[in-house]
């Protein structure tokens, strides 16, 4: 190789690496700490005085039985839950939700915050709500990327006090079972075009089979449409430490998941069981999509939910434990 080519190799070389240095994704990291968390009417005001939306569903006749902190997925908001929050209320279970940073009504909507950003929220928000029912067990129920970040917060070194963890359709999907191609494409655009936004649209994907939810979605300006790549690298790096830290969740956990999810794959769901304990509960629905609980059929997992809760050890009515 002659000297003027591998001078041109190493300039090129040195071109691409300034461009992905001075290209790299954006984390829009909490400020300083500057109060201590609290809820205030509609708002959860976070360490660093961030306010986020805040939703809840109690029930109206008689204490709860128990209560539920709710975590959305990515691109929605708390609303997600107005209808579980509805019927889990209705069956004596609270139930709280509230926009995580870059969601829904928050501050930098679009931009992402970091793993311990979201999971130090969690925490802070779940002691809150224990003194709200101080005398009743208290789950978190994680939905999609809700449920990463429920996995990360609690095999963390600042983990919620909890009794349990639901996760509806986990969002798993590491990089080590991503095709190569994405991977690649995930590290160069996110280096190069981080504030780029993509929509999603050419990939066909049905969430759900309750086409006028999706239509309402659809119509709600609070539900991201357009995502920034460098949002979507932080969301695969949160995906990557969830599927990483499974084995370590030790708390009961039940695990539900649609046969016709194209959101997340079968093949990370199923890994990441593998990685936790045996007493893990599983729950697969034939008819089930991603928005498992906001599907036509989306009783069924939510009666399920109210049936674990009651007892961890009795049978599900409606979830099995395999695929049919």
């Amino acid at each position: 190789m002659s000297r003027i080519r591998r001078l041109s190799i190493y300039c090129a070389i040195t071109v691409a690496l300034l461009v992905l240095h001075a290209c790299s994704p954006l984390v829009n990291l909490p400020g300083k700490q500057i109060a201590e968390p609290r809820i205030e009417k509609e708002f959860f005001v976070t360490i660093d005085g961030s306010q986020l939306p805040l939703r809840s569903w109690l029930p109206k006749d008689s204490p709860a039985k128990a209560a539920i902190v709710a975590l959305h997925g990515f691109n929605d908001y708390s609303n997600s839950f107005s209808s579980p929050g509805s019927y889990l209320s209705s069956h004596g279970i609270a139930c709280y939700a509230y926009d995580q940073r870059g969601f829904g009504k928050t501050p930098d909507r679009g931009l992402w915050s970091g793993d311990d950003a979201y999971a130090n929220d969690l925490t802070s928000f779940v002691k809150e709500i224990r003194k709200r029912h101080p005398r009743v067990p208290l789950y978190v129920l994680g939905e999609s990327m809700g449920g990463a970040v429920t996995i990360v917060a609690t095999t963390g070194s600042n983990p919620p006090n909890i009794d349990g963890v639901i996760l509806v359709a986990p969002a798993v999907w590491g990089r080590q079972t991503m095709p190569w191609y994405q991977r690649w494409l995930l590290a160069v655009t996110s280096h190069t075009v981080p504030w780029m936004e993509l929509t999603g649209k050419s990939l066909h994907i049905s969430p759900s089979d309750n086409i006028e939810m999706l239509r309402a979605l659809g119509r709600d300006p609070l539900v991201i449409k357009g995502t920034r790549i460098d949002a979507m690298y932080g969301l695969s790096n949160l995906m990557d430490e969830a599927l990483s830290q499974a084995e370590r969740l030790q708390l009961p956990t039940l695990v539900q998941y649609g046969e016709h999810d194209q959101v997340i794959p079968k093949e990370p769901l199923f890994l990441m069981l593998e990685k936790m304990p045996k007493t893990t509960r599983k729950a697969f629905y034939d008819h089930g999509y991603h928005m498992l609980l906001r599907d036509l059929q989306g009783e069924k997992p939510l009666a399920d939910i109210v049936a674990w809760i009651d007892d961890h050890s009795n049978p599900l009515p409606y979830g099995t434990d395999s695929w049919r």
